[in-house]
């Protein structure tokens, strides 16, 4: 009996000490009910007002604590260190972005983590128009602030990519698609450029796959051609009769005698051509060499390599400018110089392809 009560009281012993124990998890519980409670206030609640719209940007590998550092710095969050701890309560700590984004007054940590987690940050559009150089691409790319314009033309000139891409050229100049992009600030020049060029490839091979010819000419060469039709005229309804009178003369031996081409291959041009610039030797001079230039000039349009593709029927040899942005199509020289005599009065007969010198130099 003795030993029947010792063991009672041993046992009591034992489980009287459960009651502490129980209480100690009890009360971490509640701690932590408490705190995650708090966070979850904190989520909702309205950041620091500040005047308009913030732009921060986050740069690629960044901490979860330096992107804490950067919000608060541009007063995005309050100064304190909780954003990190609600990022892990909601489990996207590893999943924001980097990125540049823009933030509205008052909004909670809540929408600046969902904001950050799905990498909806600035796009900046660049257009590029029909007819514009890598040089002038460049340009447009360093007016938007995403690079410099001659780290875009080094790039763009430089063989990596068009390998890369399988592009056989010796640059990427008319390949950069005239398009609507968005970009990033945190991209790389090298990927804006792909990201040009792998438009401009695939519209080309699509529209020479569904040609029913290309008059003897590679995808390349379709390309240069329809960059010479893009610069020679602003009206789109005469691109398939330039398109007709540079396939004749190709076709024929003559050569094309285009303002374009000689412009391109000048270093320095003043907005004249002069004498000495038509008989300049470079190979973009089509006044002085025979056959197509070794690229294209510019990036033309689809409207301008479907002119190529598809030209309107005709012998014409010959266009003057009629001095309205529009030209007169001629088949014969004679036909041509009484053209001439009629719209540009002033100039003398020539054997030359006369042509709006402001349509060329769009």
């Amino acid at each position: 009996m003795a030993l029947d009560a010792s063991l009672t009281r041993r046992r009591k012993k034992k489980t009287g000490s459960r009651p502490l124990g129980g209480w100690f998890a009890g009360f971490l519980l509640l701690l932590v009910l408490l705190a995650g409670l708090l966070l979850w206030r904190y989520g909702r609640t309205p950041g620091p007002l500040h005047e308009g719209e913030v732009v921060v940007l986050i740069p690629p590998r960044s901490s979860l604590s330096a992107i804490q550092g950067y919000l608060q710095a541009a007063r995005v969050i309050p100064p304190d260190g909780r954003f990190q701890w609600y990022a892990r309560l909601r489990g996207k700590a590893t999943r924001l972005q980097a990125g540049e984004y823009a933030f509205r007054p008052g909004q909670t940590p809540e929408d600046v983590l969902q904001i950050l987690a799905s990498g909806r940050g600035i796009r900046h559009k660049i257009t590029i128009p029909e007819g514009f150089s890598i040089a002038q691409i460049g340009g447009l790319v360093e007016t938007v602030g995403l690079g410099t314009r001659e780290q875009f033309i080094a790039l763009a000139k430089d063989r990596e990519i068009p390998q890369r891409l399988g592009i056989e050229a010796e640059s990427l100049e008319g390949y950069l698609y005239p398009d609507t992009y968005y970009f990033s600030r945190n991209q790389t020049l090298s990927e804006m450029v792909t990201s040009m060029a792998e438009r401009g490839r695939r519209v080309l091979d699509e529209m020479v796959a569904a040609a029913p010819a290309n008059h003897g000419l590679t995808p390349h060469q379709v390309l240069t051609l329809a960059s010479i039709v893009e610069k020679e005229t602003g009206q789109p309804q005469e691109r398939p009769l330039i398109a007709r009178v540079f396939l004749n003369r190709l076709s024929q031996g003559m050569r094309l005698q285009a303002d374009p081409t000689v412009i391109y291959g000048l270093r320095q041009f003043d907005g004249n051509i002069t004498k000495a610039d038509l008989k300049a030797s470079n190979p973009y001079n089509t006044y002085v060499n025979s056959g197509l230039p070794p690229g294209p000039i510019a990036s033309p349009g689809r409207e301008a390599i479907a002119a190529v593709l598809n030209p309107a029927p005709g012998a014409y040899l010959y266009f003057v400018s009629r001095n309205d942005g529009s030209h007169q199509f001629s088949a014969t020289l004679a036909e041509h110089n009484r053209a001439v005599n009629t719209y540009q009065p002033k100039k003398p007969p020539t054997a030359a392809v006369a042509r709006s010198r402001r349509a060329a130099r769009k």
